[in-house]
């Protein structure tokens, strides 16, 4: 795509203005950092277009304060930009599941589903993160037909971004930009944990 130009332009009887305009079905996955902030960058652009943006969080914990959440909350009561909404589903993360609480997980990324396909339906929003998606549906919590289904079939303008390791194949042949984040090198793999600022 040199200089943002498309390589070619299919023939589908759409103007110019109405290809540029589609609503698109995006996915961030890959083993490597960024897939949430990226998504968190173009819900700032939504924002400054004043789009009315969701995020829903799958499985970071309610009681964590990341930086995206309050920056986000902030510009969206600021009265300039888009209004914004934030919803975590989960209790924190899955993979450290305390026992017996795999289907309290469960119930809360079902009952995040139901609430995205119901303001997807009413067209609630413009733009969408669903961040650490991916998991629910490595999982078996959520049907990847209804999913594939919804997000496809969703009415109106309304953009989703996607983000998490390990995307369905079925997802990422539904998708109109994937982007799969790799890792070169990480402070992790010399033993450093994560850091205020960098990470949250």
């Amino acid at each position: 795509m040199p200089q943002g130009k498309p390589v070619s332009v299919p023939d589908d009887g759409l103007t110019t203005r109405q290809r540029r305009n589609r609503p698109l079905l995006i996915v961030h996955t890959g083993p490597g950092k960024g897939k949430s902030t990226a998504a968190f960058g173009m819900a700032l652009r939504a924002w400054n277009q004043g789009w009315p943006v969701a995020v829903f969080q799958f499985v970071k914990s309610a009681k964590w304060r990341i930086g995206e959440e309050r920056a986000l909350r902030v510009l969206g009561e600021s009265g300039e930009g888009g209004p914004v909404a934030w919803h975590k589903m989960g209790e924190g993360w899955s993979w450290l599941r305390r026992p017996g609480a795999e289907d309290d997980h469960a119930a809360n990324a079902r009952e995040g589903w139901a609430q995205i396909k119901r303001e997807l339906a009413a067209e609630t929003h413009r733009f969408y993160v669903l961040d650490e998606f991916t998991y629910p549906l490595k999982w078996g919590w959520l049907d990847l037909d209804d999913v594939v289904e919804t997000l496809t079939g969703r009415p109106g303008d309304q953009h989703v971004v996607i983000t998490g390791r390990d995307a369905p194949g079925r997802l990422v042949e539904a998708a109109d930009l994937v982007t799969e984040m790799g890792k070169v090198k990480h402070p992790m793999d010399a033993g450093q944990k994560g850091q205020r600022g960098i990470e949250w």
